[in-house]
């Protein structure tokens, strides 16, 4: 339903899932096994996954906290995508990524769900792309000595407001892993 014109087909979006950013992140490790299992499953489908790094005066580029987790290793034709800001699109080639590969609709898992999970899903959404959030594949760390709610609550409620999002022409959706299916 994307307003993308011929963009039929889906990907996978695993955004920023690097030890740096992660290593004290709500249920890590639950999080990043999910994460494996849906690039395993988009994989067998022959979906797109599509990798997001982040980098930036905190986490040099090239640095052990700058690498993805080991759990999860990008194969060498999967797109890798290095970004400087929260919205993965802003400064970045994920758009012609996603067109030549015709994507219209994205499935976003990864980090941190208050700042770069949350941009790239409004940022994929202004942009024209349906967006499925998965509901157990996305993370942040305990911000609340910042005033931040604590990590269970900002997911929760980023799920929650999700759901409802709406736009003529575009879905927002939000699923628990094991509801994602890829139809290709």
């Amino acid at each position: 339903m994307t307003t993308l014109q011929e963009r039929p087909r889906t990907a996978l979006l695993v955004i920023d899932v690097q030890q740096g950013v992660v290593a004290s992140a709500h249920e890590r490790d639950a999080v990043v096994a999910t994460i494996a299992a849906l690039v395993d499953k988009a994989r067998a489908a022959d979906v797109p996954v599509v990798w997001v790094q982040h980098s930036d005066e905190g986490l040099k580029k090239g640095s052990d906290d700058w690498q993805y987790v080991a759990e999860l290793p990008r194969r060498d034709e999967e797109p890798l995508v290095h970004k400087n800001y929260g919205d993965s699109f802003e400064g970045t080639d994920l758009e012609q990524v996603l067109a030549a590969a015709r994507v219209g609709h994205l499935v976003v898992t990864g980090a941190e769900t208050d700042a770069c999970i949350r941009s790239t899903i409004h940022g994929a959404f202004v942009r024209g792309y349906d967006v499925t959030l998965v509901a157990d594949a996305h993370t942040t760390n305990d911000n609340s000595k910042w005033g931040a709610p604590p990590p269970d609550q900002v997911i929760a409620h980023t799920n929650l407001y999700w759901q409802y999002h709406s736009a003529p022409g575009r879905t927002a959706a939000v699923r628990e892993a094991k509801q994602v299916t890829f139809g290709g």
